[in-house]
């Protein structure tokens, strides 16, 4: 992720493999709990977020996210439907909802200083979780759709994903 960069300086930005306007980050809840990681510089640091980080050059947001996750925090992740997307002029943030698949939560000593599971609740409450965190938390949350990775026929680009709302093969119309 970007503290790679910024811990470690310019030379590693260019010698990267990371897609610097492309990111991801997935909120997992299990049994009423979320998990977070209190992140260590910028303008996040010493904040209660959601794991994530950039998109590497050739890979999907979904193998970024798991990726990401197991490298920050010790837990593997499947990513499910898309809850959030933010853009601005520098780049684009993708959320997923991720559902857990295995692993105790450890710090990376790096991006983070801890990682934890807490009440849903008691993460919306905190001061130490910032806004975002929270509205991401409240979409994973609400039990509304997100939009679905939807199957489609294509020969152009693969890898590629569609994701849409209400549209998934599964659904019954």
């Amino acid at each position: 992720c970007s503290s790679r960069f910024l811990h470690r300086g310019v030379d590693e930005m260019e010698n990267s493999n990371t897609n610097w306007g492309q990111s991801v980050t997935g909120v997992v809840i299990h049994e009423g709990k979320v998990l977070l990681a209190r992140h260590t510089y910028g303008g996040g640091a010493g904040k209660l977020i959601v794991p994530g980080g950039y998109v590497e050059w050739n890979e999907t947001p979904q193998d970024a996210l798991v990726r990401e996750y197991l490298e920050e925090t010790g837990i593997r992740v499947e990513p499910q439907s898309i809850i959030g997307i933010r853009f601005n002029m520098h780049d684009w943030y993708i959320a997923f909802r991720a559902g857990y698949v295995s692993g105790t939560p450890v710090s990376d000593g790096d991006e983070n200083s801890e990682v934890v599971w807490m009440e849903v609740a008691e993460a919306l409450a905190r001061e130490d979780v910032p806004d975002l965190t929270k509205k991401l938390i409240q979409s994973a949350a609400s039990g509304k759709d997100g939009l679905e990775l939807t199957p489609y026929e294509s020969n152009s680009h693969p890898p590629f994903s569609l994701y849409c709302q209400g549209a998934g093969a599964e659904r019954d119309t």
